[in-house]
């Protein structure tokens, strides 16, 4: 069944046009509410992060699952991850994130987990596709749903991000930089790190509504690597904006991927036998990486880009760690779904433990050098054809061959932004950024 509405993550667009309108989230919180009713009261959470137009899909969402019989927990501005783990522990039948995560604030969505915490099958996704079709009625008055607001929310997902690590972990003595993207984290990851002993500091902690992501976050960590210098501090860590990414900053200011994250958290883990199988990757995960943990005789796989695919690999695999370049990290044998703050404190586990720095604990881990450009598309764009265009694949097949066995190149449309993607990887003598830029200009030069 071809899909209307559901992307590889949810639903997501631009405020105000369809299908991220008001009216269509009444309608899509009713369609939700009669897929998952049963007998006996039905109860789902709904979290978002702190864009403006949160407040209007949460009335909103709120007032169709009402319509459909469900009992609603409304958790406020959460991170994606606690969601998952809330819906978990509160025994929800459904978790509703209201989130476009790393875009900017014009742009919000709406994701789902499943009583489990994990992402909502196909074919429940489907169905609620089905039923959005189906003309909105409104249960008995008696049957109604009722609304709550649970003021402990972020209490609980503080203390359960602190039972991550061992209680003879104590991050006293560590001087750190937050950077929460004035997003979900903002009144949770101070808390997490202050709590286990680490001093704190903290950029983009002031939400507004509108300046989420804005020059800020882990898709802008120009600002974090200026104040972890500035301050003298051990390490920055930096969220996206609804707090399922990370990536790190050394003392040096030094950036750190999900890649680097990876091979950490791996590395140890399988010193410990506590591994439990191999990694999965992605498509766009560094050569460095695979290299890597192939000498260390860790199995790993390439999974297509998206943290719905590589969950999927995982759970194929019968694997817990996995992730993504861009700080998505899924941290299996802890939570269900890729959590940034989850993620970081591992890493800071790891420096106690060994007693090292970020930057000793990576030496020897080197990476191949990477280019990515982002093109951004014309409205209207189909990226179908744009992406069979002979033209292109022309381009493509030239950079391939200059690159020979010593690089790579994937080009891919972006499943939650109009971007398409455009990486080339290679040996440090190859000029990957001029290549990248070439590519570029062939995909830009498809629309102008």
């Amino acid at each position: 069944m071809s899909r209307r509405y559901f992307g590889t993550d949810g639903i997501r667009g631009t405020v105000g046009d369809y299908p991220i309108t008001p009216d269509f989230m009444l309608k899509l919180g009713w369609a939700v509410g009669r897929v998952l009713g049963r007998e006996g009261r039905t109860k789902v959470l709904i979290g978002k992060d702190t864009r403006i137009s949160g407040y209007m899909f949460e009335s909103a969402l709120e007032s169709g699952l009402s319509a459909a019989g469900v009992d609603v927990s409304l958790l406020g501005p959460m991170p994606t991850p606690a969601i998952a783990y809330l819906t978990r522990t509160f025994r929800a039948q459904a978790g509703i994130v209201i989130s476009a995560s790393h875009n900017p604030f014009e742009d919000n969505g709406i994701k789902f987990f499943s009583a489990d915490g994990a992402k909502l099958a196909d074919e429940i996704e489907e169905r609620i596709e089905e039923m959005l079709e189906a003309p909105l009625t409104t249960v008995a008055p008696g049957r109604l749903g009722k609304a709550v607001r649970i003021d402990d929310a972020p209490g609980r997902y503080i203390e359960f991000c602190k039972s991550t690590v061992p209680d003879r972990v104590s991050l006293h003595g560590l001087k750190i930089v937050l950077d929460c993207a004035h997003g979900a984290t903002y009144h949770i990851a101070p808390s997490v790190f202050r709590e286990l002993g680490a001093e704190v500091s903290v950029v983009g902690g002031s939400p507004d509504g509108l300046n989420i992501n804005h020059e800020v976050g882990s898709t802008h960590p120009a600002s974090l690597r200026a104040a972890v210098i500035s301050r003298g501090a051990d390490l920055g860590i930096a969220f996206d904006g609804d707090g399922d990414r990370v990536l790190l900053v050394d003392a040096d200011g030094r950036e750190l991927d999900g890649d680097d994250i990876l091979y950490l958290i791996a590395r140890d883990r399988h010193g410990r036998g506590e591994l439990g199988g191999g990694v999965v990757g992605t498509l766009m995960s560094n050569f460095g990486l695979a290299a890597a943990l192939e000498a260390l005789d860790i199995p790993f796989e390439r999974a297509k880009v998206g943290d719905r695919y590589v969950m999927e690999r995982l759970a194929a695999n019968g694997w817990q760690l996995g992730g993504e370049s861009s700080g998505h990290i899924v941290c299996g044998h802890i939570q269900t779904t890729g959590d940034g703050i989850v993620s970081a404190l591992q890493v800071l586990a790891i420096m106690v433990r060994e007693g090292q720095t970020l930057a000793s604990l990576l030496g020897g881990f080197e990476k191949a050098p990477q280019a990515l450009v982002n093109v951004r598309l014309a409205s209207g764009t189909d990226r179908g054809a744009l992406m069979a265009s002979a033209s292109l694949k022309q381009a493509v097949s030239s950079v391939e061959a200059e690159l020979g066995d010593e690089g790579r190149v994937l080009l891919r449309p972006s499943g939650t932004e109009p971007l398409i993607r455009v990486m080339v990887e290679g040996r440090p003598h190859l000029d990957v950024d001029g290549l990248a830029r070439r590519l570029a200009g062939e995909v830009e030069a498809l629309f102008d």
